[in-house]
């Protein structure tokens, strides 16, 4: 690795030695390939929860447990091929929102992140145990500080720290249509209240709460921008597709490397919120209304309208996953046009700290 002169990214007395973590992605895209190789390479590698038991065979017929056992074997798989920080990405908005987060904390995972929606009750998964570190994500100030106070008011818990994620992410945003585009949602003036809220969350406990960013970070230069104005680390996902260890196929990955600046759009999802994806024929159809309702596999998200959805959004995105780009989509980041190359995951990380080095 190159000299990194990046600081170290401290969440509940766990430290990373550098202060990325890779974003959590679904239908499962950052599985135990990525997620460990990016802890291997000093960051903090995320499993996604939603669709990871997509290859179990019960899954319709047993939902719930189907993915509580493929999320205790992947999160086996991940710590033995790392020694490294390892994370999991929960959506509260998931049918199976608590099993998963006490399958998860039995697992002993590192860290849980948690969005899509407010995780007001994330702390009461813990049932004593202090080893799992909870980060909420959050859009603004606001719904950090109903959630700070929820926490500590009700199971004396403080965050260990938040994930702010910026209108610029890909995959279902938190944000009102017209606000995505609106100049004062950025993630840099987003950043200060959430950083405010943090402080003073912190102070009260006697402890640092960081902030990590997300949404459009791209180069280590963005790193060393948004770190200078407060934040204790990134989170990064588009980047992280086009590795040689993200678990997805080659052929969703080159839909990243071709993509053009027009092809990202913002998309209706079935869940009732937008998200940025990659335009292509499958989406077109969505548009056109040659998509008709189906009879839905499994409910497994709560604000999904499964009786007049015109796809479902996790059988689409598994089969983008798969490279079967015909029946489904990417989600990507509002950066993933300047993606070029797939490379190693410790190539990418160490382009980054050098980046960084030089701005």
């Amino acid at each position: 690795m190159k000299l990194n002169t990046m600081p170290e990214l401290n969440i509940g007395g766990l430290i990373a030695k550098v202060p990325v973590i890779q974003g959590g992605m679904g239908v499962a895209i950052s599985m135990s390939g990525l997620a460990s190789a990016v802890a291997n390479a000093g960051g903090i590698g995320v499993l996604a929860t939603a669709g990871i038991a997509f290859n179990k065979a019960d899954l319709k017929e047993n939902f719930v447990e189907a993915n509580n056992i493929a999320l205790a074997e992947e999160i086996k798989k991940t710590r033995s091929l790392t020694k490294g920080l390892i994370g999991v990405n929960i959506m509260y908005a998931l049918t199976n929102y608590a099993e998963l987060c006490k399958t998860a904390i039995k697992e002993g995972i590192d860290f849980i992140f948690s969005g899509a929606g407010l995780p007001l009750n994330l702390p009461e998964f813990l049932s004593g145990s202090t080893k799992t570190k909870l980060v909420p994500i959050v859009s603004s100030g606001r719904a950090a500080k109903i959630i700070g106070n929820t926490w500590i008011k009700k199971y004396n818990y403080v965050p260990d720290a938040f994930v702010l994620e910026g209108p610029k992410a890909g995959g279902h945003l938190g944000y009102k249509l017209e606000n995505l585009e609106n100049p004062d949602f950025t993630l840099e003036k987003l950043l200060p209240d959430v950083l405010v809220v943090a402080e003073e969350l912190g102070k009260a406990q006697g402890r640092k709460i960081p902030v990590i960013a997300g949404g459009g970070i791209y180069t280590g230069a963005d790193i060393k921008k948004i770190l200078d104005l407060g934040a204790g680390g990134v989170q990064m996902a588009t980047r992280f597709v086009a590795t040689v260890e993200c678990d997805a196929s080659n052929i969703f990955k080159d839909s990243f490397i071709k993509c053009k600046k027009e092809d990202l759009v913002i998309i209706k999802s079935p869940v009732g919120m937008p998200g940025r994806a990659i335009r292509n024929n499958f989406i077109n159809a969505v548009e056109h209304g040659k998509k008709e309702p189906f009879e839905c596999p499994y409910h497994c998200i709560i604000t999904c309208d499964v009786v007049n959805a015109p796809y479902c959004i996790a059988l689409a995105l598994l089969n983008a996953r798969k490279g079967e780009m015909e029946h489904g989509f990417a989600f990507a980041g509002s950066n993933a046009y300047r993606v070029t190359e797939i490379i190693p995951v410790k190539k990418l990380i160490d382009s980054l700290v050098e980046e960084y080095n030089n701005a």
